[in-house]
């Protein structure tokens, strides 16, 4: 008979790190993508936006202040804090089970006016994500990643055109010869 799973005890495998890390590396591609061809002031990351939005401003005034600094740019030293780690378990918990995978690991932008990068992303939980994700989306704090996308998909669409012209220019030449 198995044992019974403790995971204050379990091991962390570096597999399952791997394929963790896999997963929130698919989901910004998969977000940045949602970025690039739907403005985001109309797009929707779960059925529940407002309820996230509105309880988060309601726990999380501080989001609120100097222009919703706080969310533009993520401080992580304040969503590290320990002050703050205890606010969010509570937050986080209350959404069990309302939203799917919502303690799952994902990355997200540190400075919303920039694209994924090395300097520019954290881990969070899913329903961080959900959290800062939507008010920047609400509040036009990711009108300047849309316009990043756009122009970052245009450049990727003008290279693989030239590329599939020089390929059919070889092919022709070869057929020449």
């Amino acid at each position: 008979m198995a044992q019974k799973f403790d995971p204050q005890n379990a091991q962390n495998l570096v597999e399952i790190e791997k394929q963790f890390a896999v997963k929130a590396v698919e989901h910004a591609q998969t977000y940045w993508n949602l970025l690039e061809k739907v403005p985001p002031r109309e797009l929707k990351l779960s059925k529940i936006d407002d309820e996230i939005f509105e309880d988060t401003l309601a726990t999380f005034p501080e989001l609120a202040e100097n222009e919703h600094a706080k969310i533009t740019k993520l401080d992580e030293d304040w969503l590290k804090s320990e002050t703050s780690k205890k606010r969010w378990r509570e937050f986080i918990a209350r959404y069990e089970k309302k939203v799917k995978d919502f303690n799952f690991g994902s990355l997200i932008r540190t400075d919303a006016r920039e694209e994924y990068s090395e300097t520019n992303t954290i881990f969070v939980t899913r329903i961080q994500f959900y959290v800062f994700e939507i008010a920047r989306n609400r509040l036009g704090l990711n009108d300047r990643a849309h316009e990043i996308a756009k122009e970052e998909a245009a450049k990727e669409k003008e290279k693989a055109e030239k590329e599939k012209a020089r390929a059919e220019r070889e092919k022709a030449k070869k057929k020449r010869n």
